[in-house]
């Protein structure tokens, strides 16, 4: 099998009322199942659309799977328009249609007559049971002008019988059509604290198309994720494969890698708090409260972020510092957020504070940008932590999470390194 599409159908989709979490549930199955997935399509509802859409993927993938469009009303185009695209005829299948009524009258429904479209298929098609629902779905085989063919899946929007029928029906059959020797795993790798384009200069010829298995790189918010996809006959044989690019990965990014999968950097935080026994508080200005809510969704039972301070102007500052820092330094200084820091750990008995400072204007107006200071403070050794400051450029979207991600770095690093 060379590859598959996904086709989601609906206005609330190409509209945007309405995120498109079928297509993403139904690649990561196939995915699962060792068919690559290729295309992505979402046609509103409109039938030269569909049709059109239909067409295209019948002629490039050897599988396909659409869901929505299977409704009685008259926006639910997916039985004409995959006739249209097929060369078919619609034809009534009389056993879906006493299955269709016998819901109705468990129900104690009368069936309006609309509902009788949902039993008509295009000639020559198998339907896919819907045990809960009244929209059966569609099984097509079609032939190419190759020698190939194409076959269709037509499968309702609503998730919960989406993923059901899925189940009972799809997996068997695509399994069946695969061998059932091929799978596709993949291992996502977080890290923070370089540019995208500077970590693949650190990483030796990875990121190259054909490689196998193969690495792609994403940018979100300043995290970077590198992506490792493997295709083999078993879950363990594809991790076999994927383990010498990990290590590599590793051995090159260093301390730059801080998490697997869905990790982020609060959660790293609270691992390695978790792992030295030890207590964290914050005290934050610029970001507003942003990293005590991160960190209190990574530590629910509160065991090691104990809370923090949020300071919105220069008035609450004098809490947390003397006055004489803030007139002598400025409110995004080094002197400043170490005071900070190291307040808000006495305060809260901790045995660590994390302080980030006042945010600068930003650089949209082109202008030199200011930069913005973070400190650890720990109360043990020389000067009892560390301070950094950076500059505050970049999207105005990203630079409050990026700095607080910044910060939390910086509390990461310093526990790495003293335990």
């Amino acid at each position: 099998m060379r590859c598959a599409e996904v086709i989601a159908i609906g206005d609330e989709l190409t509209s945007g009322l309405r995120l498109d979490t079928n297509s993403q549930w139904l690649s990561e199955r196939l995915g699962e199942l060792g068919v690559r997935v290729l295309y992505h399509a979402t046609v509103g509802d409109e039938l030269e659309a569909n049709v059109r859409v239909f067409r295209e993927a019948i002629q490039r993938a050897d599988l396909v799977v659409s869901t929505g469009g299977l409704g009685p009303t008259a926006d639910d185009l997916t039985r004409p328009s995959l006739a249209a695209a097929a060369g078919r005829d619609l034809v009534q299948d009389d056993h879906a249609l006493a299955t269709i009524k016998a819901m109705f009258a468990r129900r104690k429904r009368e069936m309006p007559e609309r509902n009788v479209a949902q039993a008509q298929f295009p000639e020559g098609s198998q339907v896919v049971p819907n045990p809960h629902g009244t929209a059966p779905g569609i099984d097509l085989t079609l032939s190419r002008d190759d020698g190939t063919s194409c076959r269709i899946f037509a499968l309702p929007g609503v998730p919960a019988e989406m993923r059901e029928m899925w189940e009972a029906t799809l997996a068997p059959a695509i399994t069946q059509m695969t061998g059932g020797n091929q799978t596709i795993r993949h291992r996502r790798l977080k890290c923070f604290g370089i540019g995208e384009s500077d970590l693949e200069r650190m990483l030796p010829d990875l990121i190259r198309r054909g490689r196998q298995p193969s690495v792609g790189i994403t940018v979100s918010q300043a995290t970077i994720t590198l992506r490792i996809t493997a295709r083999g006959g078993s879950v363990e044989e594809c991790e076999q494969q994927m383990a010498p690019t990990v290590k590599i990965i590793r051995d090159c990014l260093g301390d730059l890698v801080f998490g697997e999968e869905d990790d982020e950097l609060q959660q790293a935080v609270i691992r390695l708090l978790r792992q030295q026994q030890k207590t964290l508080a914050v005290a934050e200005w610029g970001s507003g409260g942003l990293l005590s809510q991160w960190l209190s969704e990574a530590d629910e039972r509160g065991e090691h972020f104990l809370g923090g301070f949020v300071v919105r102007g220069e008035r609450q500052s004098r809490l947390l510092a003397e006055p004489r820092l803030l007139a002598e330094h400025g409110m995004h200084s080094t002197h400043l957020v170490k005071a900070m820091a190291d307040r808000c750990r006495e305060q809260f008995a901790t045995d660590v504070g994390l302080a980030i400072s006042a945010f600068p204007r930003s650089d949209a107006d082109g202008s030199e940008p200011g930069r913005v200071a973070f400190a650890v403070a720990t109360g043990q050794g020389p000067g009892g932590g560390e301070t950094h400051d950076s500059p505050f450029a970049g999207h105005p979207q990203i630079l409050k999470s990026r700095a607080a991600k910044q910060a939390l770095n910086l509390l990461r690093k310093r526990l790495m390194t003293t335990g």
